[in-house]
């Protein structure tokens, strides 16, 4: 579970995210930082770090641009390419050639260390919904994602990460993950269509992630949901009703965490009992969302409010959540 201000031991920590103000956005840690370059909403704090930590001393390390720490079976790391240094694939394909390199790397990396398994992964790009020659920019990263998969000969469906991807007004491609030596439990919504079969008036290639992971460890399941949006099936429900889709949303993850414990009885999961990121498209829907998950949620749920653009023009919320629980008796 990422911590946010409790008292850590550093040589235990494997890397986190600073989210909020860019005058913060140069990591004074020994550890590999996401800096997410977004508006907190709704905080005193201009910004936001988290923290991912492990049961045991972490070692650093460099890979062709990652910057990653790693336990004995956990690994967590960062790379940020620029687009233009891949122009000479052009206009439309640089954000494809640079996402394709960058999951390339991510690969060879887990491969090098013996931590096949990529748990989450967490995508920001800017201006994500822009046309590009007549193709969506998330179009574009969804191929080079894809074609990384495939390259690697990894599944491209099924067995594949819990994933979001955000846009940013501005940056450079950025890309956080976590991996292990454990394989995750893929975990679909029975409300959606899987992402990964996704009809093609969606782009040229599905996107590659699944609707969450389930992570059993020792006494403990760990679970990851994806980016969460108001969709059912695969189309988008409650265009432009804010409170309608950040409810719809809320479902989806309700639905996520019944298949959870199903798989996995013994997990006490619970909807008020995860972390929640909660990316907002307009800040004047701030209210609006904030009341609706403090309605269903309760006042005391771990929410941070983004503002940050959506996969889908017509989406204006995006919930993610993590869970850590300690395994009972069925």
């Amino acid at each position: 579970m990422p911590a946010a201000g409790d008292a850590f031991d550093e040589k235990c920590v494997l890397g986190g995210a600073l989210v909020g103000n860019p005058s913060a956005s140069r990591s004074p840690w020994p550890w590999p930082v996401q800096a997410v370059l977004a508006p907190v909403l709704g905080d005193t704090r201009d910004s936001v770090q988290e923290r991912w930590t492990a049961d045991g001393e972490c070692q650093a390390g460099e890979f062709k641009g990652i910057a990653f720490r790693r336990s004995r079976d956990i690994l967590f790391g960062v790379i940020e390419l620029d687009e233009h240094a891949f122009s000479a694939a052009g206009e439309t394909r640089s954000l494809q050639a640079a996402t394709e390199e960058a999951y390339r790397r991510i690969f060879q990396l887990l491969a090098a260390q013996d931590l096949p398994h990529l748990w989450r992964v967490w995508n920001y790009l800017a201006d994500i919904n822009r046309d590009t020659n007549g193709l969506e920019r998330y179009r574009q990263f969804n191929i080079g994602r894809y074609d990384a998969f495939v390259a690697f000969d990894r599944a491209a469906t099924g067995n594949v990460p819990a994933a979001c991807t955000i846009g940013l007004r501005q940056g450079r491609l950025s890309v956080a993950f976590i991996a292990g030596r454990l394989a995750a439990r893929p975990v679909e919504n029975p409300r959606q269509v899987s992402a990964y079969y996704y009809p093609a008036e969606y782009g040229p290639r599905s996107p590659t992630f699944s609707r969450a992971v389930l992570l059993t460890l020792p006494g403990q399941a760990s679970l990851f949901i994806s980016g969460t949006a108001s969709i059912v099936g695969h189309r988008t429900v409650h265009p432009g009703d804010v409170a309608g889709q950040s409810r719809e949303a809320l479902a989806n993850v309700e639905a996520l965490i019944v298949e959870a414990k199903r798989l996995s009885p013994a997990a006490a999961f619970t909807q008020a009992g995860l972390a929640y990121r909660v990316y907002v498209r307009h800040a004047a829907d701030y209210p609006v969302v904030r009341d609706v998950l403090a309605e269903r949620l309760g006042e005391a749920a771990e929410v941070l409010f983004v503002q940050a653009d959506i996969c889908r023009h017509d989406l204006l919320v995006e919930i993610e959540a993590i869970a850590s629980t300690a395994l009972g008796s069925c």
